[in-house]
């Protein structure tokens, strides 16, 4: 019997159906599953290789040290100076504030520098910052650095700046008017030139030099006690 139209368009429909299923299957064999998400790659994020040495700043960027001026802990006779640039309310500054503290214990040729960078994104830096140098403009060295190691043992709190400061043993009062009137903007501006000049991005930024070689190793981070050790005794 001859085929109606009606068979011969539904034998043509079947075979298109078929075609279409079966590039629908080839396609979707080959395609990703939702599951294949990009991964990360191991070279992305190689295992951590062993330490190197610090990296060397050349002395002429690190600004002279000012023995009158400077705030200095330890040897002031000392030939090596860790010069640190630091921000009061640097988490990692507060970690690393023992470390050198156990660094001039256990070394009595070395002597600490503390050199201000506050970065933008702490509030309380900046103010702290300036408050610490009015303590120093009433009380000296000695109260500077105490008052220094107040905030990194009790909390970096601007509130507290008259607070902290009276138990330094200065005039709390005299101490917030100073920072109210921004009285040492221009010397903080200054150390964190001085820091960025001598290659220091972050805090906190270690440069321990040999004055009477002048060489220098710059020892970014709050990196352990036997990491300093090993950057002074490669300047000795």
């Amino acid at each position: 019997m001859a085929n109606s139209p009606s068979n011969h368009w539904f034998g043509v429909s079947m075979v298109l159906i078929g075609i279409i299923a079966g590039y629908g299957v080839a396609v979707g064999t080959n395609a990703p599953s939702p599951s294949a998400a990009p991964k990360a790659v191991m070279g992305d994020n190689p295992s951590p290789t062993p330490s190197a040495p610090a990296p060397t700043v050349a002395a002429g960027d690190l600004p002279e040290i000012d023995f009158d001026r400077d705030h200095i802990r330890g040897n002031k006779d000392a030939s090596i100076f860790v010069v640190e640039y630091s921000d009061f309310e640097c988490p990692f500054c507060s970690r690393h504030h023992p470390t050198l503290t156990s660094l001039l214990e256990s070394n009595d040729d070395i002597a600490w520098v503390y050199r201000h960078f506050p970065l933008s994104f702490h509030p309380n830096a900046t103010p702290l910052a300036l408050a610490s140098e009015c303590v120093w403009e009433q009380g000296g060295n000695d109260a500077f650095w105490s008052f220094a190691d107040m905030i990194f043992e009790k909390g970096a709190d601007a509130s507290k700046i008259a607070e902290y400061a009276t138990a330094a043993g200065v005039d709390g009062n005299k101490v917030q008017t100073c920072v109210d009137n921004s009285d040492f903007s221009d010397y903080v501006a200054n150390d964190m030139a001085g820091g960025s000049a001598a290659g220091v991005s972050g805090t906190p930024g270690n440069i321990i030099i040999n004055i009477d070689t002048d060489e220098t190793r710059l020892v970014s981070g709050a990196q352990p006690l036997a990491s300093f050790q090993s950057a002074v005794d490669a300047l000795r």
